[in-house]
């Protein structure tokens, strides 16, 4: 009777530390995945690759719907980003009723979807403000101003973020059904001026390593090709075979790689709880 107890509290030990095991690897795994590029689109433009890899195809609405428009060709500079990536900020889709997009999802999971704005015509707040809506059912903004936020010529980036379990959409304390694998992004218009997009992006995966633009309060030109021009290769999955890119001047740092702490946070926790429980388990 003694050497079955045993034998059972041996294997009930086995059971347990493989358990664990199989969690913490899943664990490490789930933090160190890469952001995957589902769908993205150069709103009114053709097709670019930006500085992070992520490919927008060329406006599908081209003929279909609103207007498309390069009229932010005509500003000196865009704000925030760098000279490479402008065309995203300068190229955009307006219409003067309600307008949107059919964007595709790719299973279960956690995403974020980047919306792309700047203002390139008026020089004044509550001259264009508009709202935006997920999946037919979610005001995810409301009265957008973008003058308001960021001023004129200056890149200015939403981010929604959302979860897919089931055939359904989770957004904050909402949910919608998904129809057909695909959601829709619609720009609403209100009583000043029309709605517009210049680009946005659905990424899915570790959402919390997006990137984002630098602080608005980097104003000088000379200086953002420093901060903005860093090559983020380790948060995007790249497709399987891409054309080799020219960079201009030597790699700078990669800051997501110099300052991990945040992502690393759960497996340290999980290292601090697997050792104490690996050594009681050893000591039965």
């Amino acid at each position: 009777m003694i050497d079955l107890i045993t034998q059972t509290c041996k294997h009930i030990k086995v059971l347990v530390l493989v358990t664990f095991t199989v969690q913490f690897l899943s664990l490490v795994q789930a933090t160190n995945k890469p952001l995957q590029v589902i769908y993205a689109v150069n709103a009114g433009g053709e097709e670019h690759t930006d500085r992070h890899g992520i490919r927008y195809e060329a406006d599908p609405l081209h003929g279909v719907i609103g207007t498309a428009s390069a009229y932010g060709k005509q500003l000196l500079m865009i704000g925030r980003v760098p000279q490479s990536d402008e065309i995203l900020y300068q190229t955009e889709r307006y219409h003067t009723a309600n307008f949107g997009y059919e964007i595709p999802i790719s299973g279960d999971g956690d995403y974020v979807l980047v919306l792309k704005f700047c203002e390139v015509y008026f020089n004044a707040p509550n001259m264009k403000v508009f709202d935006v809506v997920l999946n037919g059912e979610h005001t995810v903004i409301a009265e957008l101003d973008i003058f308001q936020q960021v001023g004129k010529g200056v890149a200015h980036d939403e981010y929604i973020f959302f979860t897919v379990s089931r055939g359904k959409l989770f957004y904050k304390e909402e949910e919608s059904d998904i129809k057909a694998s695909k959601i829709t992004i619609e720009f609403v218009k209100t009583d000043r001026d029309n709605p517009k997009i210049n680009a946005f992006a659905l990424l899915k995966g570790d959402v919390e390593r997006v990137p984002r633009l630098p602080p608005l309060n980097n104003d000088d030109p000379t200086e953002r090709s420093v901060e903005q021009d860093i090559i983020n290769e380790d948060i995007i999955e790249k497709p399987t075979s891409t054309k080799a890119r020219k960079t201009s001047g030597p790699r700078q740092p990669n800051p997501y790689s110099m300052d991990d702490s945040s992502v690393m946070l759960p497996v340290f926790i999980a290292i601090g709880a697997f050792i104490p429980l690996l050594f009681c388990l050893c000591k039965l």
